[in-house]
C-alpha cells in the first residue's frame, strides 16, 4: 500500500487523508504537511486515517508533534479512524487519552465548530 496525502476541505474544515503505511520512511513527509498546513492557518485539522494500513511509533510521533503545533495555535487535530489494529496503538501507548477520534470524517466534522478553522 502506497503512502499519501490528499488535503481537502469537508463542510468548510479542512482535512488531511492518509493512506498506505506511515513508517519511518514516510512519517517525516506526514510530520512536514501537517505543519505546512497548521501553519498556514488550518489550526483545528481533520488528520484522516481511515486509509491507513500501518502505523508505528514514527508515525505517532509526527501525530503528536502535530498535534502539539495545533494545541500551541490554539487549535486541535481530530483524528478519524476506525480500524481496530490502530486504534488498540493509540490505547496501548495512551495517546488514546490525548487524541480525539472519530469513527468516520462526518462525526469529525460535526464535532468541529466552524469558528476554530
Amino acid at each position: 500500500m502506497e503512502f499519501s496525502l490528499a488535503s481537502k476541505t469537508v463542510a468548510g474544515r479542512p482535512v488531511l487523508a492518509v493512506s498506505g503505511e506511515i513508517d519511518v520512511y514516510s512519517a517525516p513527509t506526514l510530520r512536514d504537511r501537517l505543519t505546512d498546513l497548521i501553519e498556514s492557518g488550518a489550526h483545528t485539522l481533520i488528520v484522516d486515517l481511515s486509509g491507513v494500513g500501518f502505523l508505528d511509533s514514527t508515525g505517532l510521533g509526527a501525530l503528536v508533534a502535530g498535534l502539539k503545533q495545533a494545541n500551541a495555535l490554539g487549535g486541535e487535530l481530530p483524528l478519524v479512524c476506525a480500524q481496530d489494529r490502530i486504534l488498540r496503538l493509540f490505547r496501548i501507548t495512551g495517546l488514546d487519552s490525548v487524541f480525539t477520534i472519530h469513527a468516520s470524517v462526518d462525526a469529525a466534522v460535526e464535532a468541529v465548530p466552524p469558528h476554530t478553522q
